[in-house]
């Protein structure tokens, strides 16, 4: 099995989610919520994590609202587990949110 699909022990997640602040484990997905100043902020934000998730090839849900965006990922494939590839997609992600204003 390809190492970045293998499902992460609670230890390692609990390792992982000290190094990305704001997000956390909720009925087994990785979660953040992010807030912008107004709803054309949250919208750009989506298509760019739209463009990341293709890249990766790795899908979270996203729930759009007026000035708020939610993000829970996990990978269905091993049945949805946490891995490294949730992982790799939240840090992606926290990297361009400073770009959008997240506040």
């Amino acid at each position: 099995m390809n190492a970045q699909l293998e499902p992460l022990s609670d230890k390692d997640v609990e390792e992982r989610l000290a190094e990305l602040p704001g997000w956390s484990v909720e009925g087994g997905l990785l979660c953040r919520g992010y807030r912008f100043h107004g709803h054309f902020a949250a919208v750009a934000m989506v298509v760019h994590v739209a463009q990341i998730q293709e890249e990766l090839g790795h899908h979270a849900e996203l729930t759009l609202g007026y000035n708020r965006l939610g993000v829970a990922v996990n990978t269905h494939s091993v049945g949805g587990r946490i891995t490294h590839l949730d992982f790799g997609l939240a840090r992606r992600i926290e990297e361009i949110a400073p770009v959008h204003g997240v506040r």
